[in-house]
């Protein structure tokens, strides 16, 4: 065929045949993936195997935005924390997972979205250092985050679209209330209909009998 071994010139003059560069082209190194596809090549096996996170936004009634940083653990399905604040930047989203490394312990995995709060060369490196494994999904597929967007829902659903929130600090309190209600009392059917962290009850203290006044002095003149 007509011009199908027409030859191509280099930058610097080298005649290169079209089955050469496609020689040339085979022995490049293919590049490597960056990010994992954490919904297709892992699935969680014990509590605090996979967290993840995730941010919704709203607005209080004055009609400025608000942002919530929503924190669960996978497995349980217990939700870790909802932090709440008008601009959550990289440096609050560390602090907050310090304080639940603290309290919590630090999980094997962290599964999110490639969000610049969570994929940025900083937080990758921190998360690094404490030895936790970053999963992204994959850019516009939010079902491979699947436990958090479920939560998120869920959230949207019973919380947020019927609440109106005055001032920041009230939305903290009631997220905090519903967060606490999520995990202690409502049920969930993917866990057997029961709530991920339902609440301890003590048994009651048995309560000695009354020893009535006439009892005692008749015991303490036997005893005499």
């Amino acid at each position: 065929m007509i011009g199908k071994d027409k030859p191509e010139k280099t930058c610097a003059g080298n005649t290169l045949y079209p089955a050469r560069i496609q020689q040339i082209q085979a022995l490049r190194p293919k590049q490597q993936v960056t990010h994992i596809r954490s919904s297709v090549w892992l699935m969680v096996g014990y509590p605090r195997h996979v967290w993840s996170y995730d941010f919704v936004s709203d607005r209080t009634h004055d009609g400025r935005a608000y942002r919530t940083l929503n924190i669960i653990d996978e497995y349980t399905r217990e939700c870790l924390a909802i932090r709440v604040g008008r601009s959550l930047k990289t440096e609050g989203v560390q602090s907050y997972l310090t304080e639940l490394f603290c309290t919590r312990g630090v999980p094997v995995h962290i599964r999110s979205d490639n969000g610049s709060e969570f994929a940025n060369r900083a937080m990758r490196t921190w998360l690094a250092e404490l030895g936790v494994k970053t999963l992204f999904i994959e850019p516009g597929s939010p079902w491979e985050n699947g436990y958090i967007e479920s939560f998120n829902g869920k959230l949207r659903d019973e919380l947020l679209n019927s609440e109106i929130f005055y001032t920041l600090e009230g939305a903290k309190i009631i997220l905090e209330q519903w967060r606490i209600q999520y995990n202690t009392v409502r049920p969930h059917s993917s866990i057997g209909h029961r709530p991920p962290a339902p609440q301890a009850v003590a048994p009651p203290v048995p309560i000695p009998p009354l020893i009535s006044a006439s009892t005692s002095i008749t015991t303490l003149q036997l005893d005499q």
